[in-house]
């Protein structure tokens, strides 16, 4: 989709102007597979970044970094043609004999995903990496871990040419076929989430809609992370089944529901700009952000890595220049007069809060206790109450 396309079709423009689609049809798929050199087996990571790649979610990049561009995104989140990009995306091996110039089928569980023409290779300073995305060098931050312990000794930056899709227990939706569900010249509101939704997280994505600067006719995305994340968090098949019962069950014609291979890295603002970015890319205009956005906490203090309103103001400082607005979080409580309301409002009003934490969640569901309407659906419970 070009430029020109976005424009008559009233949606927004995709990242640096063009939906890029990278997957090979027909007998392209043999011509694209000669000359290989070796195979090499993805990670799950690698799966999820592939994929973006091939079917534009990571638009407009044609295939994975090259160690320039790798380099000035990690010093300054920014391409070295100028284009804002939070994280960068490489391909990782330990496999000290590959050339450049080779040509290597990526394949994963059995699929054969894509071809990735070698194109630049180096050996990254990770310390600098650490440093310059995430804003620490410590091991106790979750992606610290990840490029340190499980990522490969060396990084491959080159093209890519897609032959086909990872095979996931939740479809995910290309940007295209997304963009094809919205609403012409309307607001599309995008919300991001790595866990199971709740009431309060369903009364803040809805009551985005009402927001002053989404329009009348606007419409939500939700458009949850269903790739690798944290090590406690609910596995993603899960998850994909608590949001198909969910969004049967409220049935709402202003909401979109999509499932995104992506791999969260935990890293607070830099992990907020590349959400718009990839929401971008699938059409939306707007993105809800909220406190903590993608943060996380040491492992061994339990102090947050990033302060509260850090991701926020990143994102809000660059939503200018994607062309995107961003949609603050409302700090909804719960209420026994007035039901959901927003804390101030509970506060001025002297209303009683109920409150129910994570921690007491997870032992009302092993303990088969009830758990109450207010605080979760009764749908969702029973998704989670059947995996645990």
């Amino acid at each position: 989709m070009t430029v020109a396309d976005s424009a008559a079709t009233g949606l927004i423009a995709p990242h640096g102007g063009s939906l890029v689609n990278l997957m090979v049809v027909g007998g392209e798929a043999e011509a694209a597979k000669a000359g290989i050199s070796r195979s090499i087996e993805c990670s799950d990571r690698n799966a999820c970044d592939v994929e973006l790649l091939v079917v534009g979610g990571f638009s407009p990049l044609r295939g994975f970094m090259h160690q320039e561009d790798y380099d000035a995104v990690v010093a300054g989140h920014r391409t070295t043609s100028g284009l804002l990009f939070g994280l960068p995306i490489v391909f990782d091996t330990d496999d000290a004999s590959i050339a450049i110039g080779e040509r290597l089928l990526l394949t994963y569980r059995g699929q054969e995903l894509a071809v990735l023409t070698v194109e630049s290779r180096w050996e990254p300073d990770k310390a600098r990496e650490a440093l310059g995305c995430y804003g620490t060098t410590s091991l106790e931050h979750p992606a610290v871990k990840m490029i340190a312990t499980e990522r490969g000794r060396f990084y491959l930056g080159g093209a890519i040419q897609g032959l086909e899709l990872p095979r996931r227990v939740f479809p995910c939706k290309t940007p295209a076929d997304v963009r094809a569900t919205l609403p012409e010249g309307q607001s599309v509101v995008a919300f991001q989430c790595r866990n199971p939704i709740h009431r309060a997280h369903y009364e803040l994505f809805t009551r985005a809609l009402d927001a002053s600067n989404v329009s009348d006719q606007g419409v939500v995305l939700v458009h949850p992370t269903c790739g690798p994340t944290q090590d406690d968090d609910i596995a993603g098949e899960v998850r994909f089944q608590t949001y198909e019962r969910l969004a049967a069950e409220v049935a709402n014609p202003r909401i979109r529901w999509a499932y995104l291979p992506y791999s969260m890295h935990m890293a607070g603002p830099r992990e907020a700009l590349q959400h718009m970015i990839i929401r971008k890319n699938y059409g939306c205009t707007h993105f809800i952000i909220g406190r903590d956005m993608a943060g996380c906490k040491s492992s061994l203090t339990g102090d947050d890595f990033y302060g509260p309103y850090q991701a926020q103001d990143f994102a809000r400082d660059n939503a200018a220049e994607l062309g995107m607005e961003t949609v603050p979080s409302l700090n909804l409580v719960y209420t026994e007069e007035e039901g959901y309301v927003t804390a101030e409002h509970a506060e001025a009003r002297g209303l009683h809060v109920r409150k129910l934490s994570g921690t007491q969640f997870r032992q009302m569901l092993r303990g088969g206790e009830e758990i109450p309407e207010w605080f979760a659906f009764r749908s969702v419970v029973e998704v989670l109450r059947a995996a645990a």
